[in-house]
């Protein structure tokens, strides 16, 4: 793989004093996590991350009913790599029992080291089932899937992920991060938007910080729109979180775990690198996905998105884009690099334009009657089990 080295060294900005990130036995340095994405975060993109700083990389997330019931796609998007430390996870859930159970197979059966609960999900495939970001909403029925899953995991760390509430009339983090941390969590992480937002506008970090100041015994960690290594130092300062998320800024740029381990240390962060790095990087990606998934020409399917957002903010050109969107083995990827000019740069910004999920606001689908009663006592439909984005 390419050593993306720096062109011109930016300033680096101040380091937190204590760059370390603490979640029941896990001791993660820098204080970064890279967020469970369906689609995404599988074995070969967390082995490609993983090579270029340290953190804490989670799995996509699987349904604990799927993998109670083992379906053949749950149990293969639960796999980790042969020498993956620590093995982290995301589930989830919506009904105590399942998530109970789908806790105990990944501790026993996966020697899961981290599971995280996804509770932001806003794909109305999954919201109008009372699932994802609508579930926090029911105060009751949220504690009780936290509470099994805490229970089931043993010395397991459990952490909750989630998003502001399902709309501004409707805000549940503050009371979601106490009910979490009440019964048991090790850490919460806030993604710093409501489901109706989705993920426009900007995150409001604002509200981080005001989670910090109400979940007191646990750590929190911060999520949404850190795009470059500085973002994750300015969030950290506005905000006094302890610890950041990163997701859509990493896509088509898993060097920025390099950027952000020269940053905690209070290093220079390299400029992005020529395109000549990054074709290097992308074909490696490309061999590992064919590697995991055993059939290259759906290896290949998979990974087509993954080139495109590699390509982002270099002017290659519509046509080789086009190219790329149609490869069906590594011998067409390799073709249609081999036609790019290597020498190319990135264009100004580009670190910061939006790749995968965007646009926003939009109507939250929920059950009829959802927001009549937070306290209601209810049970969701097998329905609400259906995956979505991972919040």
């Amino acid at each position: 793989m390419a050593t993306l080295a720096p062109a011109t060294p930016a300033p680096a900005a101040p380091a937190p004093a204590e760059a370390q990130l603490v979640i029941g036995a896990l001791r993660i340095s820098p204080p970064v996590v890279l967020a469970p994405m369906a689609g995404v975060t599988d074995v070969p993109f967390r082995t490609l991350c993983r090579r270029f700083g340290a953190g804490l990389y989670v799995n996509q997330m699987i349904t604990a009913r799927g993998l109670v019931e083992g379906h053949p796609r749950t149990l293969k998007l639960a796999e980790f790599g042969p020498h993956e430390s620590p093995r982290s996870i995301q589930i989830y859930g919506t009904d105590p029992r399942w998530t109970a159970e789908a806790v105990r197979i990944l501790v026993d059966g996966h020697g899961v080291d981290h599971v995280d609960m996804n509770f932001g999900c806003p794909v109305p495939k999954v919201t109008r089932h009372g699932g994802g970001a609508a579930l926090p909403f029911k105060r009751r029925l949220l504690a009780g899937i936290v509470g099994a899953a805490v229970s089931a995991a043993g010395r397991v760390p459990v952490t909750v992920k989630f998003r502001m509430g399902i709309d501004d009339e409707h805000l549940t983090y503050l009371d979601t991060g106490a009910i979490a941390e009440c019964e048991g969590a090790a850490a919460v992480a806030l993604h710093a938007r409501t489901a109706h937002q989705l993920y426009a506008p900007t995150a409001r970090w604002e509200a981080i910080g005001r989670l910090k100041e109400h979940v007191t015994s646990i750590p929190v960690l911060g999520n949404g729109d850190v795009w470059e290594a500085h973002d994750a130092l300015a969030m950290m300062s506005e905000t006094g979180c302890d610890g950041v998320v990163v997701g859509r800024g990493c896509l088509g740029r898993p060097w920025l775990f390099s950027d952000l381990t020269a940053a905690f240390a209070g290093r220079p962060v390299p400029d992005p690198p020529p395109l000549h790095a990054t074709l290097e990087v992308m074909v490696c990606h490309a061999e590992l996905a064919v590697d995991w998934q055993g059939d290259e020409r759906s290896a290949l399917r998979t990974f087509r998105k993954h080139a495109l957002w590699y390509l982002t903010g270099y002017p290659v050109g519509g046509s080789s884009r086009r190219s790329l969107s149609q490869v069906t083995t590594l011998a067409e990827l390799r073709g249609v690099l081999a036609g790019l000019d290597p020498t190319l740069t990135m264009c100004p910004g580009a670190m910061r334009q939006p790749r995968s999920h965007h646009g926003g606001p939009r109507p939250v689908a929920l059950p009829d009657g959802w927001l009549r009663d937070p306290d209601a006592v209810v049970r969701l439909s097998e329905g609400a089990e259906r995956p979505g984005s991972g919040g």
